[in-house]
């Protein structure tokens, strides 16, 4: 399997080349363009994310239900795929870690990949911030997106993000979701919101812009309905 980003990074798609027998996983309706011949299917979820609770629990995350296999037959099938909003991609390589994405950031991944919402989406439910962390494990590629451009930051010891900012980070990073001032009511008229505070070394991968506080902007701008 062959993954080139094109048009990054305000416009990014992933042309996805397969080879025969090959298979990519990706969210529902993110297909641009593909080769003739490839074969689709739907699925709930492959691995340990799957079947109907895995299904529901994607749904919780911000997710489709379902998802899309596409397999070519023959070499050289190509897949075009693209996110929701205009950003960026990234590819992440899965060698037997553990990745924590944020569930809106999933675009697609290969067929020894698993995906699962395990305790961390539960941590960020009982914190009070509505979003919404996959569980990724296994081998192979992962397509991640972002809205706007995708940075790394390399993390040894303490960093604070902000939690509308996040894409993914390592598991080898413990975190926890807090306040981003010292108390509730600078936190609240300061517009920081929740912020995750990340502790140990790994790689935590950014957006530049925060999706959620877009559609707050434009969502004021419209009139009602």
């Amino acid at each position: 399997m062959d993954i080139q980003l094109i048009h990054q990074p305000d416009s990014a798609i992933a042309k996805v080349s397969l080879n025969a027998g090959e298979e990519i996983v990706a969210q529902a309706g993110a297909m641009v363009a593909m080769s003739g011949f490839v074969n689709t299917s739907t699925t709930l979820r492959q691995g340990k994310g799957g079947g109907i609770l895995g299904g529901f629990k994607r749904m919780l995350g911000g997710e489709s239900l379902f998802l899309s296999v596409f397999r070519s037959p023959t070499p050289d099938g190509q897949v075009f795929l693209a996110p929701r909003l205009m950003g960026d991609i990234l590819v992440y390589e899965m060698k037997g870690q553990e990745l924590v994405v944020q569930a809106a950031s999933y675009l697609a991944s290969a067929n020894n990949v698993d995906l699962d919402l395990g305790f961390q989406g539960i941590k960020s439910l009982f914190s009070g911030e509505s979003i919404f962390w996959l569980s990724i494990t296994g081998y192979g590629p992962v397509i991640l997106t972002s809205f706007g451009g995708i940075y790394e930051i390399d993390v040894n010891g303490d960093y604070i993000v902000d939690t509308g900012h996040i894409v993914a980070f390592e598991r080898s990073l413990d975190f926890r979701i807090d306040k981003a001032n010292s108390s509730w009511l600078g936190a609240f008229f300061g517009g920081e919101g929740f912020v995750c505070r990340f502790q140990g070394q790994g790689k935590v991968y950014c957006q530049t812009h925060n999706p959620g506080g877009f559609g707050s902007l434009i969502g004021s701008q419209l009139p009602p309905r």
